[in-house]
């Protein structure tokens, strides 16, 4: 019974491995978006401010990425180093990401001053490809 079970597993996986990305709607093509949590609080007393995060937004990431990305509100919560869960407001930046170049040394570099420049342990980036009408 396990043989067969084992079978079948494997079969299910060899079948998922081939699934083809299905295609975009006409008029949209294909392109990864990227997603950035950029938390807001400072040493858990002090938050970015507004101006800062829009001075940021002019000095790190309009530069990298000129052709747009849209700013979000948010709230969330993580764990952070020392096990405390944290909850703060947080900004989440939304880009598609160009199709040519090299977007993931962009958002690094990203990601790298924000830490340094606000004092942060992380910067969450979520990417994922989408159909995207431009």
């Amino acid at each position: 019974m396990r043989a067969v079970g084992g079978i079948l597993l494997a079969l299910a996986l060899a079948g998922c491995a081939s699934v083809q990305q299905s295609a975009c709607p006409a008029g949209q093509e294909r392109l990864k978006t990227a997603q950035l949590f950029f938390g807001q609080q400072i040493d858990g007393k002090a938050s970015v401010s507004e101006a800062d995060f829009r001075r940021f937004i002019e000095d790190e990431l309009t530069p990298r990425f000129p052709d747009g990305l849209t700013v979000l509100d948010a709230n969330g919560q993580w764990r952070a180093s020392g096990n405390p869960l944290v909850r703060d407001a947080s900004k989440v930046v939304l880009i598609v990401l160009p199709a040519k170049g090299d977007a993931s040394s962009r958002i690094e570099a990203v990601q790298g001053a924000y830490k340094r420049q606000f004092g942060q342990e992380s910067v969450l980036v979520l990417t994922q490809a989408t159909c995207v009408s431009l």
